[in-house]
């Protein structure tokens, strides 16, 4: 056999395999290409699933905001009685009285002054569950409702009083046309206080110094790490007495002659509903729904109390639910170590 044909037969045997490096060449571009595709279609993939949670999640969230909205929905809305049938206004004053407490001057009075200009409101109820506070946020309302029955005379004010009306709190309620109250309310405490402690003999037994340094005689007023000073004690008994001068006279004014000559009225003693209608102080026993139906004649009440705007409550309330959230996590995260 000659070289060539034993050359040629080597190529003819070769050439199966070069056949199959080729085939195994293409296939190896086969494999980048599906692998390029396979990546490309599971990108998209994540993609839509991310797209998909999104809008489940969002629309959980816009379900909860709903569902927070139907729930702090005031019962009653002024605007939406197309009606033009007559209501009874309520306006609500609850817990200690002060500018940074829910039974603030602006509020109560904000929410009074709404009442006295819708033209439905037949009569206004100021529900009052305090035990007083600042005489100063007392005043301010005390002195609005004068102002407002004055301008509207053909609106009537009534003060009903829940479990207790004290201090700044009947301040508040004197200035009423009239006041209704429960058998077991708590009425009065017609006065004024301040309060303070002492430290001296704690300090020396410490052995405590106290420095003091001042520009003013009298800086150093009432300090409690001091010996207290009769001077200083007669000053701030000529103050809290003109404060109560003034509380008396809001109150004479605003009961007139309803109130009983008794010696004990001004002396920041309290009394039971019964006894504060036979001293004068309150008139009739009764609550809202009371008033509204037999005194003022429109048994339908209208709340006009204000108080956190809707965004607040809801932001206070997701706040709740976070902290709750977190809590339980924290909680549940602990439980499992072992």
């Amino acid at each position: 056999m000659s070289d060539n044909e034993t050359t040629g037969e080597q190529s003819k045997r070769r050439s199966p395999g070069f056949e199959s490096l080729d085939e195994a060449l293409s296939g190896k571009d086969n494999w980048h290409r599906d692998l390029v595709n396979r990546l490309a279609f599971a990108s998209i993939n994540e993609q839509r699933r991310t797209r998909r949670w999104s809008v489940f999640f969002k629309c959980l969230l816009a379900l909860y905001f709903g569902a927070l909205l139907l729930l702090y929905w005031p019962a009653e809305w002024p605007a939406m009685d197309k009606t033009g049938k007559q209501h009874t206004a309520l306006v609500d004053m609850r817990g200690v009285i002060s500018d940074e407490s829910e039974a603030n001057a602006e509020d109560v009075i904000e929410g009074l002054q709404d009442a006295f200009e819708d033209t439905r409101t037949a009569g206004v109820i100021l529900r009052l569950n305090s035990p007083g506070g600042s005489p100063v946020q007392s005043g301010y309302i005390y002195d609005e409702i004068k102002r407002l029955r004055e301008e509207n005379p053909d609106t009537p004010l009534y003060a009903v009083v829940t479990d207790i009306c004290a201090s700044g709190c009947y301040y508040v309620a004197a200035a009423a046309d009239d006041i209704y109250v429960d058998s077991a309310s708590i009425i009065g405490s017609i006065g004024v206080r301040m309060d303070s402690f002492g430290f001296v003999d704690s300090m020396k037994k410490l052995g405590v110094e106290r420095r003091l340094y001042t520009a003013g005689e009298n800086k150093g007023f009432l300090d409690p790490f001091l010996p207290s000073k009769l001077a200083d004690v007669e000053h701030i008994k000529k103050l809290l007495g003109s404060i109560h001068e003034q509380f008396k006279t809001a109150v004479r004014e605003g009961r007139g002659d309803r109130l009983k000559d008794d010696s004990q009225l001004y002396t920041g003693l309290v009394w039971t509903g019964d006894e504060g209608i036979e001293l004068g102080l309150v008139d009739a026993i009764g609550s809202s729904s009371y008033v509204a139906r037999e005194i003022i004649g429109a048994k339908e009440i209208v709340e006009f109390t204000k108080g956190p705007d809707l965004i607040e409550r809801l932001s206070d309330r997701i706040g709740v639910a976070m902290a709750r959230s977190l809590g339980d996590i924290i909680n549940s995260g602990t439980g499992s170590i072992r």
